[in-house]
């Protein structure tokens, strides 16, 4: 019992230090989440550039935009959007970069989410004009496939840069940016705007991977104690059974059957009478 009782405690103990390095893990995985979102906003362009794919770095990072409202005809809607318990609409508008990082100078656009209205009727959707700074983070394009919607209208229901890149006529970032102010709006800025939407949470950064490591280690020296536990008791058991066996057999061994038997008697003799007299 004693023995039985220290495997357990020991047990225990590792499987308490196991749980704590997966706390760490989680920690740091959130911290490092968290920094990545809470950065200095930086030049989308000095991020990647429009010739680049959307990388899992860049998407939740701040960036601003510098540049000038496009086309009113291309501003879009993204359907079933929800801000607190009022479902509504996503307004999307391309912004004519001043500068996409293209190794060719050439030029280009971000699809920027204003923000978020209850009817696409809404006044607060009037397109925007003119010259715009901007400040947002970086989201990707979402799963579903929104391309069947795009022979509909300017409304989808996704956010897909695949989608989209058919309904413009001009080059565009494999990204969006979820607006979150405008530093210096534009003179035709209308009075109402949509309501500004949270940006998507970023994917997480799997920061100390290592302390994973560490606490499957913790689990399997865990499950070794019980199992070296086991053993011992087992072996204990299979020693008790052979010492057991050993003294069974030795008591139910015949005492006469260590006298020599009767033929064996005469045998012997016959030996004896036909070696001859022993002379004095």
């Amino acid at each position: 019992m004693a023995l039985l009782l220290l495997a357990l405690a020991i047990a225990a103990t590792m499987s308490v230090l196991g749980v704590w390095q997966l706390d760490v893990y989680h920690s740091k995985t959130a911290a490092a989440t968290a920094k990545r979102a809470e950065g200095a906003p930086v030049p989308l362009n000095t991020l990647f550039s429009i010739d680049e794919g959307l990388t899992s770095k860049a998407v939740g990072r701040k960036v601003t935009v510098t540049g000038t409202w496009g086309p009113a005809a291309d501003q879009l809607y993204i359907s079933d959007r929800r801000l607190g318990d009022k479902n509504g609409f996503w307004v999307v508008s391309p912004v004519m970069l001043d500068s996409t990082g293209s190794a060719d100078a050439s030029t280009g656009a971000v699809m920027v989410v204003r923000g978020w209205v209850p009817t696409v009727a809404d006044p607060a959707v009037k397109p925007l004009t003119g010259r715009v700074e901007l400040t947002g983070a970086v989201a990707q394009s979402e799963a579903q496939d929104a391309s069947g919607d795009a022979a509909k209208g300017r409304t989808l229901q996704s956010l897909r840069i695949p989608t989209i890149v058919d309904l413009v006529d001009y080059r565009i970032y494999d990204a969006f940016v979820v607006l979150s102010s405008i530093d210096k709006p534009a003179a035709s800025s209308a009075a109402l705007s949509p309501a500004i939407v949270p940006a998507p949470s970023p994917p997480t950064d799997h920061a100390g991977l290592r302390n994973v490591a560490y606490a499957f280690q913790w689990w399997i020296f865990a499950a070794f104690t019980l199992w070296m536990w086991g053993r011992m008791v087992l072996d204990a058991h299979r020693s008790d059974d052979s010492d057991a066996a050993g003294s069974d057999d030795a008591d139910e061994r015949d005492p006469d059957d260590d006298r020599p038997r009767s033929g064996e008697s005469d045998q012997a003799d016959g030996r004896l009478e036909s070696s001859g007299t022993v002379s004095a």
